[in-house]
Order: structure tokens, then C-alpha cells, then sequence
């Protein structure tokens, strides 16, 4: 490895593996026959799958957005974050297997991992480490952004990039009320990362 190598020296992220966290943002488009149904049917059809979103698997942490209005094919984005992959799976799959879940479509799907920023060294942010790190924002709006970083940015050496990450970081700490969490992608045909604030 060389000094401008992510993981050489004490500016590097360590050899320990640093717990992962999941991230799913899934937004739903609610087909136009579910208001067709009877109302009776569609109250049915709600409150399970409320009540499946209220009760996500154990260590999956759920946050629900309406888009109704706002992103024309969307009605509604569900973000849920867990540290086992299978847990989302899970959860995500109960959501469709619902008489509701049965009417919905999945425009839009991101999936990525929660980790430390490689380009932090041995800065860390208060709450870093513990379950607050993890837990989704409890704030009315969330901009969800998937995108990808161009060759240009790879071809700079890791120190230059961390510099420029490191004036970043200290612009976004004059704004402490955004806070951002980071998906690393890695689906084949995926976004690099998903950035949600």
C-alpha cells in the first residue's frame, strides 16, 4: 500500500470490519384499480398493510414519506434500514404479499450499504458508533439522490480526493440541522451511491 492508499497508517479506516448497515429506499406507484375497489375492501387492504409497517422484522427501522402530489408515478417512498439483508428482504416482500401490496408497483428501488466514509481518516462525528447513526430522520421531507461519481474523481490521487472530501465535510458542518446518510451501491446495474438528506 502507499501513504495515498485508503487504508495505510492512522488516517486509513482500520483493519477491524465496521458493522454495516442496509439502506432500501423503495417508492411505490399505487395502481389507479385499487380506488376502483369498495371501500370496505380498501380499509381491509390499509390496515394490514399498516400493520405490517408498524411491525417490521426485529432490527429493521422504518420510515414512510408520501409523494402523493409531488413525483408524478409515486405515491409513496418507504426507507427502511436493518444490519441483515435478509431482515429487508423480508420485510419488503410482507409489504407486497398484502392485499394492497397487490396494487403497488416499484418504480424505483435503491439499495446500498451504510459505512464509514473512507475519506473521514480518524475524524469522527458526534452519535458516530451508536443505534443514533443508523436510525432513519424523523423530519416531514427526505431528498433521496442516487448518482455516480465520474473517471475524473478516480483518476485524482486518494490524497487529493480526501482533501477535497475533507473541505466538504467542514462546509457541511456549518449546516448541522442537514444531516446525510451515504449508500454505497453495489448492485451490478445500481447507482454508485444513494445520498439521502
Amino acid at each position: 500500500m502507499t501513504a495515498d492508499s485508503p487504508r495505510s497508517g492512522s488516517a486509513g479506516m482500520g483493519d477491524e470490519e465496521e458493522p454495516r448497515d442496509f439502506v432500501k429506499y423503495a417508492f411505490f406507484h399505487l395502481l389507479p384499480e385499487w380506488r376502483r375497489l369498495p371501500p370496505r375492501t380498501r380499509e381491509k387492504g390499509k390496515a394490514e398493510f399498516m400493520r405490517r409497517l408498524d411491525q417490521p422484522p426485529a432490527g429493521v427501522l422504518v420510515r414512510t414519506y408520501s409523494l402523493a402530489g409531488l413525483k408524478a408515478g409515486t405515491e409513496m417512498l418507504v426507507w427502511s434500514i436493518g444490519t441483515e439483508l435478509e431482515r429487508l428482504q423480508e420485510f419488503h416482500s410482507s409489504l407486497l404479499g398484502t392485499p394492497l401490496g397487490g396494487y403497488l408497483e416499484t418504480p424505483y428501488s435503491y439499495l446500498g450499504m451504510a459505512r464509514r466514509s473512507e475519506y473521514l481518516g480518524t475524524h469522527a462525528h458526534g452519535g458516530e458508533g451508536s443505534e443514533s447513526r443508523r436510525r432513519p430522520f424523523d423530519l416531514p421531507y427526505l431528498f433521496v439522490y442516487p448518482f455516480v461519481k465520474k473517471r475524473e474523481w478516480y483518476a485524482l490521487s486518494f490524497g487529493e480526493r480526501r482533501r477535497i472530501m475533507g473541505e466538504h465535510f467542514r462546509i457541511g458542518h456549518k449546516h448541522p440541522r442537514v444531516q446525510i446518510h451515504t449508500g454505497y451501491s453495489f448492485g451490478l446495474d445500481d447507482m454508485e451511491f444513494i445520498l439521502a438528506f
